[in-house]
């Protein structure tokens, strides 16, 4: 055989194999914590449990909502779950790596235990109620199953039964992809047993929120007195799928179907085109989002969710804005998007001193209280960092709100 055939066959199956011996290590020095949370308050400074004191303030831990968190399993662990082969399967190298880190994250070294494990990581030290979600296969526009395009499908019935056995600790939130044939009934299905929360990624579950088939879902929502938590602006967790499918604008129509929507992340990265003036051409999707935010018509129906906008890839702008517009804390939730603040890399704290948003000695403390604790680690982040006025996020926003949630 040519050498250069043999070349070209060998360096992929080494670089491969390289990938694979290294990603233990890689996920080692990405994936933070390593200490347990139960270690913090014997073997933590006195600044680190400090900070943590002040963070709590104000906050009846009984109360405290995370709205987004993430779990999964897969076929050898009883759960339901499904992950594609691109994030399980070396012929996808950084997929592969990608899902190695968020198990790390989650705390999963055994897959044939996997979402136990994910399930024993979230309860540790939790404080108030986690909102654990489902996530809908992808369907076609004709509501034709699309298995092969579904990079993770958590069921609603594996969210609603930890919700059912772990009352003090879980809520369900499920996810129904609005263009199934059962979609309706799947929706009154899952509030009868008491889903408040319905989750939809558009970008890869292929959903477009403007579409007049989503009608009838909507009016459904509605009338059950659900609440849509989806993402909107760039994805980039999953298979990202059609970018404009985030487009916030593209949430009015749910809303003008009197639904109530918490916008993930309020749309912190990525662009979207303005749908009221495409003369503008495309805008920051925050941008648009506090466009939205600021009609009065939406008050009471949109909200938007604090999770992963301290992360290192959205501009520091859109915290500081969130802080400073006081006139949008009422209409703020908090959520982690967990595991993915239990990956170091996603935060930086330095730049957050740099920007005035924290003290020196508040950033040295964070970092510590990370090392033990990373969900704690995000509370008290988004507890302690302030605007240039001094404005910070008040108790509100991390505790239960009725409308959305019950206490």
């Amino acid at each position: 055989m040519d050498k250069r055939i043999v070349g070209a066959l060998v360096l992929p199956v080494l670089a491969v194999g390289v990938l694979a011996v290294s990603c233990s290590a890689i996920c080692s020095v990405i994936v933070g914590g390593g200490r347990s949370p139960e270690e913090f308050a014997t073997s933590a400074s006195p600044e680190a449990r400090d900070l943590a004191a002040r963070a709590l303030e104000g906050l009846e831990e009984s109360e405290i909502v995370d709205i987004h968190a993430h779990v999964a399993g897969s076929a050898e662990d009883g759960s339901g779950c499904e992950v594609s082969s691109d994030m399980t399967s070396w012929l996808h190298p950084w997929r592969k790596i990608q899902y190695s880190i968020y198990l790390r994250a989650c705390g999963v070294d055994d897959v044939e235990h996997g979402a136990e494990q994910m399930v024993a990581r979230l309860v540790e030290g939790s404080r108030g109620k986690t909102c654990v979600l489902a996530l809908d296969h992808r369907y076609g526009p004709d509501g034709t199953l699309d298995r092969e395009g579904t990079a993770i499908y958590v069921p609603n019935d594996y969210v609603l039964r930890l919700a059912e056995q772990h009352r003090g600790d879980f809520l369900a939130g499920v996810s129904v992809h609005p263009y199934r044939q059962d979609a309706l009934a799947e929706l009154d299905r899952c509030a009868a047993r008491g889903a408040r929360i319905v989750k939809w990624l558009p970008n890869s579950m292929a959903i477009d929120p403007a579409d007049p088939r989503c009608d009838a879902f909507y009016d459904r929502m509605r009338e059950r007195g659900m609440t849509l938590l989806t993402h909107a602006g760039e994805e980039k967790a999953l298979a990202a799928g059609a970018e404009e499918l985030g487009n916030p604008l593209r949430l009015r129509r749910a809303l003008d179907h009197g639904v109530r929507v918490v916008v993930a992340h309020c749309a912190s990265l990525g662009k979207g085109e303005d749908l009221d003036d495409p003369s503008r051409g495309k805008l920051e999707a925050f941008d648009l989002f506090l466009r939205m935010m600021g009609e009065e018509r939406y008050r009471g129906l949109l909200f938007g969710e604090l999770s992963a906008v301290p992360f290192r890839n959205r501009d520091v702008r859109v915290l500081r804005t969130l802080l400073e517009r006081t006139d949008l804390h009422d209409r703020l939730v908090d959520g982690t998007d967990w595991p993915l603040p239990a990956i170091r890399v996603m935060i930086s704290t330095r730049r957050f001193e740099r920007a005035g948003l924290l003290k020196p000695e508040e950033r040295k403390a964070l970092d510590e209280v990370f090392l033990y604790d990373p969900r704690l680690f995000d509370l008290a982040l988004k507890r302690t960092v302030r605007g240039r006025h001094g404005e910070r996020f008040p108790a509100s926003v991390f505790l239960a709100k009725p409308e959305i949630l019950p206490r």
